[in-house]
């Protein structure tokens, strides 16, 4: 969700000469909350963010503990990040310069204090500080499974010693509906993830894995006979700005694949079933290569198919019956393709690729049919 460059990971020890194996006693005005931070327009800030956030005027305490840090210095760090075994880790800021940040970035933040025992306030935040000094604080980031949300409802749930919390809405919604409106502004954005997942973001969404679901869950959820947080208040308030780009929008998109089909060149269609081809291999390779489970039984390429390149080759060597045979062949995959993901979120976005799809694969094999001589 949301990343931060590394820092001093003895920032507490620094602030309340908080030592490994000791416990710092908070106040009974001591206040444990869940922060929500609101959506950005960069991609690590899409889905926005979620902390915890431990205040104790008695004390002289206010510190935020975040799960969405990583170090950016880490060696092959793309490498690990598309593999999937990039650590991230807890990391903990002051209030204010949390506070600050995120009113430099214009993004509203929420705060829901749970409504909970001092002796779970007291237990919460010796968890956190346990981990925060400890080799705990490391974990193999996941996109649906384990960031900075799902990690803070795991570390409360733990503390509670019960699932307090589980999610009350849209769990009659696959992954993929969930997160397909949170990349409106950003069109490229919404089509790159529509088409680099597989099956995984097609099941329900049990999960609590985005900040809002996490926050829209507290404020249904009861604890003890109670509501387990007060009522949600707006920390910082600020109107999401959607940014206006004059290529990141469909109707570029429109164009561009518009041309395609309406130039009618076997050059062109050839670049376009050679970039086809090129995604088909890379999903094909990042599918077995990654260890995110959302990259993987990618059936897009069923539209991105690796096999257009050999209908490529069989074409520059004008062997026109087993291009024609490859031809047809993917144009009986499209219309598989097509009744697949006829009922998925994503339909509508890939529908003129799957339009443009057809039409060249069509003009490819009336190209090289076999002619049928007339004898008069």
């Amino acid at each position: 969700m949301r990343g931060f460059t590394f820092r001093k990971i003895m920032f507490l020890l620094l602030m309340f000469n908080f030592s490994f194996g000791q416990s710092l006693p908070l106040s009974k005005e001591a206040h444990v909350s869940v922060l929500t931070c609101g959506l950005g327009n960069e991609s690590y800030s899409f889905f926005g963010h979620t902390a915890i956030r431990v205040a104790d005027t008695a004390n002289n305490i206010d510190v935020v503990y975040n799960y969405g840090a990583f170090d950016f210095r880490t060696p092959n760090f793309v490498a690990k990040f598309a593999k999937g075994d990039l650590q991230y880790f807890v990391i903990a800021h002051s209030y204010a310069d949390f506070i600050n940040e995120y009113n430099y970035e214009k993004r509203s933040v929420f705060e829901q204090e749970l409504l909970i025992s001092q002796e779970a306030k007291q237990k919460l935040f010796d968890n956190l500080n346990t981990t925060l000094l400890s080799e705990d604080r490391y974990y193999t980031y996941k996109f649906i499974d384990k960031n900075c949300t799902s990690m803070v409802v795991d570390v409360i749930n733990k503390t509670l010693k019960k699932d307090v919390i589980t999610k009350k809405e849209n769990t009659d919604k696959t992954y993929r509906s969930v997160l397909f409106p949170y990349f409106d502004g950003h069109f490229y954005e919404k089509l790159g993830t529509s088409i680099i997942f597989g099956t995984k973001v097609d099941q329900l969404s049990t999960k609590i894995f985005l900040p809002f679901e996490l926050k829209n869950s507290l404020e249904k959820t009861t604890f003890e006979n109670h509501a387990f947080v007060s009522k949600s208040k707006t920390l910082l308030d600020f109107k999401k700005e959607t940014p206006d780009s004059w290529w990141n929008n469909v109707y570029s998109y429109i164009i561009l694949l518009g041309f395609i089909v309406l130039i009618n060149k076997k050059f062109i269609d050839k670049i376009y079933l050679f970039i086809l081809s090129v995604m088909g291999i890379f999903f094909f390779s990042v599918g077995f290569y990654s260890f995110h489970q959302e990259l993987a039984m990618n059936y897009n390429i069923l539209l991105f198919s690796p096999f257009l390149l050999i209908l490529i080759i069989l074409s520059a060597f004008k062997n026109k019956k087993w291009t024609y045979k490859f031809a047809v062949l993917h144009l009986v995959l499209l219309l598989i393709y097509t009744l697949f993901i006829i009922n998925k979120a994503h339909f509508f976005i890939v529908l003129p690729m799957i339009f443009t799809s057809g039409i060249v694969l069509v003009r490819v094999a009336i190209r090289n049919k076999k002619r049928i001589p007339i004898i008069i």
